[in-house]
Order: structure tokens, then sequence, then C-alpha cells
């Protein structure tokens, strides 16, 4: 280790001549560092434009790629106090009459009154006379108006359960509802589904504890002796026919129907395309698409200003937070400019948006067709805009053409729907941003910036180890001058002396 030596002899400030002297000598490794910095930006810029065509991307799918969004319907219904109706999967609209006789309705039973005692919220052993590891089995309807082959078991320990928690139990693991109120010491069952089991009861139960709460095995039984009903399927005709079902709420041919009151009355009903919610769908792929082109024509015509390099930590240093961060602003322009991967996509999602729809509806196999065009203003680079009164006519003519204008499937890509196209365009795009950028999660050996990067890294190490050296050598030459001044002062000292 070199002893460094101050100037104490020559009366130099060797500190500071040494500083200068290795600003200069740091001057290639601060543009290597300036360089770093700038390939971090564009890496970052790169990734950043990626996340905004992913979003865009995953936009198309969930919105004008799905069919769902074209075949919402507004329902009118002359009685919308006896039937509710949605649209669920029909793409076509649909009308009839409902005459509802009569709704479905859920088995029930309750059980005899319990002791005057009787404390819910107590274990079970300290008002029952259970004993042991019990078991219970309930069976109850299912849903589409079967009965379960077999029972649902809950095995419990009365020691350790209450009425509560037991009843908190049957409720969520089986297929009836079960409630003791405290008031009537009594407990009531009913099925979770409506309807009727035929020739079984709709509610079966098992165990020594219904035993013990005085409920009967079935709901069959339960009705016989006055504490109990059974359930009924909900009877009505539809467009003329009669027939029934379990629950009051069902699907035909994509429909959803909900009957509310047995008026035994026609009810009539019709659907229409939903022309404002489809349309909001389109308008705001249009508009995400104009922001996103606005960002990417944005990056790659922004101008670069080769004077402002990124900053240096000792150029911070003098600098205020305002000057630094306008000053980066100026240093970081430009990182995408011209970029060809950038450039070639844009085009490519154009070229989608206007090569027509082969085999797709006449009337509706162009963008231009349904009120969607490209603006005049060269300003706007491409932007799409919207005649709104042509877009409804469209959407009220045929949903589905729209649909398939967007959407449709094919073996070419003039044969595949324009948002199909785009987010194929988009896909390639990213790859190929991701092949020069990587993503956030990747290692820099696996992009062109990152190997860059990584280099870079390698060299700076090298080189801040070289200035180490280099330092050492200053000082090592300047403390050597020291001593030799110091040497000069005392023989001159000793000179003086003899003379004198």
């Amino acid at each position: 280790m070199v002893m460094r030596v101050g100037g104490l002899a020559s009366g130099m400030d060797t500190d500071q001549i040494i500083s200068d002297l290795m600003k200069a000598e740091r001057i290639p490794l601060d543009k290597l560092n300036q360089k770093k910095q700038y390939l971090e930006w564009q890496r970052d810029d790169y990734r950043e434009m990626n996340s905004q065509m992913l979003n865009f991307s995953n936009m198309i799918f969930d919105g004008v790629m799905k069919q769902a969004t074209y075949i919402q319907k507004t329902v009118n219904i002359s009685n919308p106090n006896d039937i509710s109706i949605k649209n669920l999967a029909s793409t076509s609209d649909f009308n009839g009459t409902i005459k509802v006789e009569k709704l479905a309705t859920s088995a029930t039973m309750y059980g005899q009154q319990a002791d005057a005692g009787f404390d819910p919220k107590k274990k079970l052993s300290d008002s029952l006379t259970l004993t042991g590891q019990q078991t219970i089995k309930v069976k109850a309807i299912n849903a589409d108006g079967t009965m379960p082959d077999k029972f649902t078991e809950i095995v419990f320990d009365p020691t350790a359960e209450t009425m509560e928690s037991l009843l908190s139990k049957i409720n969520s693991k089986t297929g009836v509802t079960m409630f003791f109120d405290e008031k009537t010491k009594q407990m009531s069952v009913m099925s979770k589904n409506s309807g009727s089991g035929g020739s079984e009861a709709e509610i079966q139960l098992e165990g020594d504890f219904f035993g013990e709460m005085g409920l009967d095995a079935t709901n069959v039984i339960a009705k016989d002796a006055g504490r109990g009903s059974v359930g009924e399927n909900a009877i009505f005709t539809y467009n003329g026919m009669q027939t029934e079902r379990s629950s009051n709420t069902f699907v035909i041919n994509g429909v959803e129907i909900t009957l509310k009151n047995a008026s035994n009355t026609n009810v009539t009903f019709s659907s229409a395309p939903d022309v404002d919610k489809i349309m909001e769908s389109i308008v705001k792929f249009v508009d995400e698409y104009n922001k996103l082109i606005e960002k990417v024509n944005g990056e790659v015509n922004k101008s670069k200003f080769r004077d402002f390099q990124p900053l240096t930590s000792e150029q911070k240093k003098d600098m205020s937070e305002d000057e630094i961060k306008l000053w980066e602003e100026k240093a970081r322009s430009g990182t995408l400019r011209n970029d060809s991967v950038l450039t070639a996509g844009l085009n490519k999602m154009r070229s989608d948006l206007y090569t027509s729809v082969s085999g797709g509806s006449k009337d509706g196999n162009q963008l231009t067709q349904i009120g969607i065009k490209t603006s005049s203003d060269y300003l706007d680079r491409g932007k799409l805009i919207i005649d709104e009164s042509k877009l409804k006519e469209a959407i009220s003519k045929d949903p589905n053409a729209i649909y398939d204008l967007f959407a449709k499937n094919g073996a070419t890509s003039a044969e595949q729907g324009i948002a199909r196209r785009m987010r194929d365009t988009l896909k390639s795009t990213m790859e190929n941003v991701e092949k020069k950028a990587g993503k956030t999660s990747a290692v820099n050996d696996t992009f062109s910036i990152g190997k860059l990067l990584k280099n870079m890294d390698t060299q700076i190490t090298r080189f801040e180890e070289r200035m180490k050296q280099v330092e050492t050598r200053y000082w090592s030459q300047f403390t050597a001058m020291e001593k030799a001044v110091q040497r000069a002062n005392s023989q001159s000292a000793y000179l003086m002396q003899q003379f004198s």
C-alpha cells in the first residue's frame, strides 16, 4: 500500500491535482456509463411499448372478439311482473308468449317442539341424549329436478358441537337449509332447489340428531302429519305448448327465463339488439387503437437530441432536481426513433384494418361499411373516426355480421376478422420487441440489448480496476516527488547552517 503524502514539502494541493487528473482519466468511463444508461432507457421504453400492446390485445380479446359482445339484447315484455327474460347465448332475435300457470316450489318440513330449556348456543350433549360420535345423513333434490343416488354424510361429536355450528355444516355441505327458531323451539328444513322429486321425497333425513329434534324421515311423511309440504314443478305454456320445469329459472334456446307470478294469462315478449352496449365495445376498441398508434407514432418520430447525453453522478451534484429532470427528458428522447420493428408493426396493423374480410357479409366486410374510417387530418397519423349514426344502423341491421367483421376465424389472414388479424400482428411485434429488450424477468443473455449491457458491465468493471491502478500510480509519483523535495529542503537547510 502506498503512503499518500499530500503537499507537505512542496506546498502543492496534491489531492486536488490528482482529482483533476482522474477526472480526465475517467472521461472514457463516464462515456461507457452514459451509453449504459441510454441502453437501459431504450430497453425500458421497448418494454413499455410491449406492455401497451399486450393491454390492447387483451382488450380486443375481451371486447370486439367475443360473441357475447354482439348478442346483447334489449327484451320487451308485456307484463314484467309475470316473467323476466335475459339473453345468454342466442345469436338471433327471439319472440313468443308464455302463460304461467303454477310456480315451482321447494319442499319444506319442520320438527316438533324441543324442550323449553334447549339452548342452541350450548353443546348438544348438554341438551340432548346423544353420546359418542354421531353421523347424520341428508339427501335433497338436485337443481335439475333429479334425486341424488347417495346421502351426504356429516360426522360430529355432540360434546364439541353446538346447534349453531352443526347447522352451519349442514347448510354448507348439503342440499337443504336448516333453521332453529329459539322462540318456538322448532327446527325447519327447506330444500335449496325447487321442484318435484317424482316418486321420491325431496328431503330425506337419517340420524339420531334429527329424531331428537322431532324431524320426520322425509318431507312426505311430514306433509301427511301436517308438518311439511312437497316440492312442485313450475307449469307454464310456451308458444302454445304446455310444459314444466323444476325451477322457476331455466334456459330455452339460449334465453334465460324467470317465472315470477302465476297469473295464468298470456305474456308476450320480443328482443332486439342492444345497440348502445354493442356500440360501446366497438367505440372502446377504436379509442384504444387510436391511443396505441398515437403512442407508437410519438416514439418512432420523437426527436433525438445528441447534445444531451445522460448525466454522470458528478454532473448531477451541480444541478437542481428540476434541471436534472429537464435535461434527462431531452437525453432520453428518441430512444425508439425510426425503430423498424415498431414501424413495421404499425404498418401491418393499418393493413389489417383496411383489408376486406373474405367470406364475410357483403354489407359488412370492411370497416368503412359500418361507419369507421381513417381521419383525413394527416396530423392524426392514421387514427380512426366513427360515424355513429352509420355504425348504429349497421348494428341494428345485423350484429352478427359485425361480429364476423371483427372476429371471423379462417385459415388465411384474408379470411380472418380484423381483430383476429390485429392480435396476430401484435403478438408478432411483441415477440420481435422481446428479442431486443426481453421481459422484466428475462436475464441479459436472452435478448440483444441485455447482451450489450452485460458486455458493457464487464468493460466498466475492468475500467474501474484500471482507474484504481492509475490513481495509485499518481499518488506514488507525487509521494516520491514530495520525498525528493523534502530531502532537497533538508540538504538546503543543512548547507545554509554550515555557511552561516
